[in-house]
């Protein structure tokens, strides 16, 4: 193929080939070593990572098949690799972003200034399904509504980075991002061993830390709980994943109850005991009976 080619069939941006044809040089030490290997050899790695998978249970259900049933997680053995100057561009994109959509959410909540000055239209509020008008008036410790954001990236053909949306209520999917590059490092060992590679491993220690700085004031030792709608949530594997990874029990709102005290327990083999931090896994409609849904 010559230069002209592969600029004509390139409408799309290459992750590795620059339209040079060439690596694109952070890409560069990937490319030399897939290079050596040869496809059967990359095939092997392939397959023994899918095995990785399946023996550690990494699985996700797709509802919409009509058969809900969990499926091994899809792999692909090829690393992604995002240039680290180009990364810290992106994530302080995404910490101004959380940070302006939490400022949003606090002020929809509150005074409405977005709808008074005409910038947020007031019938586009009052038609929105996840409005929750029980929650006006709602000033959440540091002032933020959301903790954790699964920001969908996607790259336009002139490689640019946007955001495709944001997942705010119940983002899912961190659990996947462990355990692939935990599969990555298994696959490619010998790039990892040269190659200055962020890590990401110490995310649940991250969540654990700021889960539990969001106890009342006073509290020297919080207890944090993951709560899961259940084994049939389609996300239950990170459920438990980042609960046993947190070292925090994972309950169903069944184990739960609010005492006479106000106060939030979970029930345990050795009587009730005070939950001071909730990470819900559960939809805002299915929080409170008493509130939102009955039933």
């Amino acid at each position: 193929m010559t230069l002209a080619d592969h600029r004509v069939q390139q409408a799309y941006w290459d992750e590795l080939i620059g339209p040079d044809g060439r690596p694109r040089p952070a890409a560069a030490p990937l490319m030399e070593l897939l290079d050596g290997l040869g496809v059967a050899e990359l095939q092997a790695r392939q397959d023994a990572a899918d095995l990785d998978i399946l023996a550690m249970g990494v699985t996700f259900t797709v509802y919409s098949d009509g058969r809900g049933i969990d499926r091994a997680w899809p792999f692909d053995v090829i690393p992604r690799v995002i240039d680290a100057a180009e990364w810290r561009r992106i994530e302080a994109g995404l910490t101004q972003r959380l940070a302006a959509l939490n400022r949003f959410i606090d002020d929809v909540y509150n005074d409405q200034n977005v709808v008074t000055d005409g910038v947020f239209p007031a019938e586009l509020l009052a038609d929105a399904a996840n409005f929750r008008p029980e929650c006006r008036g709602v000033h959440p410790r540091f002032g933020v509504w959301a903790h954790i954001s699964g920001s969908d990236l996607v790259r336009d053909r002139d490689g640019t980075v946007y955001v495709l949306e944001d997942n705010l209520r119940v983002p899912s999917g961190v659990s996947y991002l462990l355990e692939n590059r935990l599969v990555s490092k298994r696959a490619f060992a010998d790039l990892f061993a040269h190659q200055s590679i962020q890590p990401v491993d110490d995310y649940p220690d991250q969540l654990f830390r700021l889960l539990a700085s969001l106890a009342a004031d006073g509290v020297a030792d919080p207890t944090v709980a993951v709560l899961t709608p259940g084994i049939y949530n389609s996300a239950y594997f990170e459920h438990s994943f980042l609960a046993q990874r947190m070292g925090v029990p994972l309950v169903e709102g069944r184990d739960l109850f609010v005492g006479p005290d106000d106060r939030l327990y979970m029930r345990t083999v050795a009587g009730p005991q005070e939950v001071h931090v909730v990470y819900r896994r559960v939809d805002d409609r299915y929080l409170d009976p008493d509130e939102l849904h009955p039933d």
